[in-house]
């Protein structure tokens, strides 16, 4: 089995300037004041710290009104989404999960948040909602093969 590692917990809002002092103030977190318009996703993400090795958190607003998330702002009103966990290889992840009965619901494609790196999204058996984030290229190795970090 291949190792994850939490990344970020997503929790959908109806407005990122609006619901975001909240969140810093009940969390005690951190936000750097970046918001990233994701057209390929057609969301805004942005990301709060609390601590620089505890995971994220992500606020989650639709961009448009073909936004997957949209529905679900609607039908629950905001709230938690998703967990991600980034990976070292997206492909045999995603292999391994549906042999265990989870779900492709997006295949790869790079996400703006994340510089390119590519993200997939699953569901579990469940019914838990996984996003899949590749691990960041950091190097290449003497004999030309990629090296993860």
């Amino acid at each position: 089995m291949n190792p994850l590692r939490l990344h970020h917990i997503g929790y959908v809002v109806a407005s990122i300037d609006v619901a975001m002092p909240g969140f810093v103030r009940s969390l005690g977190a951190n936000w750097d004041g970046q918001v990233f318009h994701d057209p390929h996703q057609k969301v805004k993400v942005a990301f709060l710290t609390t601590r620089p090795e505890d995971a994220q958190v992500e606020l989650v607003e639709p961009a448009g009104d073909d936004s997957p998330v949209l529905r679900f702002l609607r039908e629950k009103g905001g709230g938690l989404h998703h967990v991600c966990c980034e990976v070292a290889d997206l492909e045999s992840q995603l292999l391994e999960f549906r042999s265990r009965g989870a779900v492709i619901v997006k295949r790869p494609k790079p996400a703006v948040a994340f510089n390119g790196r590519r993200i997939a999204w699953i569901m579990t058996a469940e019914r838990a909602l996984i996003e899949l984030l590749e691990q960041s290229v950091s190097a290449v190795s003497p004999s030309g093969g990629i090296l993860r970090s």
